[in-house]
């Protein structure tokens, strides 16, 4: 009988209060299948340190259904956090308000900060460690931290988007910060001043995270072909938004195709043929990585059609080699 209740967790549910108060088979069961057995004990084991200890090693949330007692013991409560921040929350009013346990909580969970005392929401130590695991800490950090340059470059480093949502408007110009954020989201280039979306290094760091981003940059800084050639490295599409004298530098056409053969819809047709002229190893290459349907490569811009499935659709006037003409497909 009692081995089946130590496999089985319906078995356990079942027996009587006299075996549910048996400390021997709670550890085993624990051990063995699943912390959660717990919620099933006694409401004298549920205050035994060395059982309560053993289920939130496993699964630090489980403190929820520990003693009033064990919630307010320092050593079971730590296991809890550093098995899961959150488990904070179950954790007695006074250690909620202990620095050792809330900062072993927020390096687990940031989130975590959310639970903590008030006092310590305000204490920068603790607020950095929770920023650090997840910029959207930030969001349970003191007034006061939350204009706190050090508090604030950290959230950023972690999640760009913080800058939009619990940050004061002082660091929207603050060069570093924003460097910081769009590195991690370049689409942030958007929200940007105008001062800053011409910013060539801020912008460079955006394409590279999100060539999309290019959409957003100066029109200075979209005939920029660093910048522009960064962006279609990332995304192909990107050349759609790059100035027109752009798109016929040679290396951006050919970036662009390789990265995304339907980065073609915004080149222009005649410069593309003249430049597979100018080196056919590239018009192969560029062939082959958008897996041409024939062999020999006698017309670049047919290749890509075929190997499209006709989703190009070019002009008939286009004359190919003086004679050729693709027609729509």
């Amino acid at each position: 009988m009692q081995e089946a209740i130590k496999q089985d967790v319906w078995a356990y549910r079942a027996i009587g209060d006299r075996l549910k108060s048996d400390k021997g088979i709670a550890l085993e069961v624990i051990r063995k299948n699943s912390s959660l057995f717990i919620t099933y004990i006694s409401e004298e084991l549920k205050g035994d340190k060395e059982v309560v200890l053993e289920a939130v090693k496993q699964n630090g949330f489980l403190l929820e259904y520990a003693s009033e007692e064990l919630r307010g013991d320092k050593d079971v409560v730590l296991e809890a956090v550093k098995e899961n921040g959150n488990a904070l929350r179950y954790a007695s009013e006074e250690l909620r308000g202990n620095k050792e346990v809330v900062l072993e909580a927020v390096k687990q969970n940031g989130y975590a900060l959310e639970d903590a005392s008030e006092e310590l929401r305000t204490d920068k130590e603790v607020v950095l460690e929770a920023v650090k695991e997840n910029g959207e800490a930030l969001k349970y950090a003191s007034k006061e931290l939350k204009r706190d340059r050090d508090v604030v470059l950290q959230a950023v480093k972690e999640n760009g988007r913080i800058l939009l949502r619990y940050v004061n408007g002082q660091f929207m110009k603050d060069k570093e910060i924003l460097l910081e954020a769009v590195k991690q989201d370049g689409y942030i280039l958007q929200y940007l001043g105008k001062e800053f979306r011409g910013d060539r290094q801020i912008v460079l760091e955006a394409v590279k995270r999100h060539g999309m981003a290019l959409q957003f940059a100066s029109t200075e800084l979209r005939r920029d072909s660093e910048i522009v050639l960064e962006a279609v490295k990332e995304d192909g599409l990107a050349l759609k938004f790059a100035s027109k004298e752009i798109t016929n530098a040679r290396e951006i056409v050919l970036t662009s195709i390789r990265q995304n053969p339907e980065a073609f819809e915004f080149v222009d047709f005649k410069l593309f043929m003249r430049i597979m002229e100018e080196k056919e190893h590239d018009a192969k290459e560029v062939s082959d990585s958008i897996k041409p349907t024939q062999s020999e490569v006698n017309d670049v811009m047919q290749e890509i059609v075929y190997a499209k499935e006709a989703d190009y659709k070019l002009d008939k006037n286009i004359a190919v080699s003086g004679e050729t003409r693709l027609e729509d497909r």
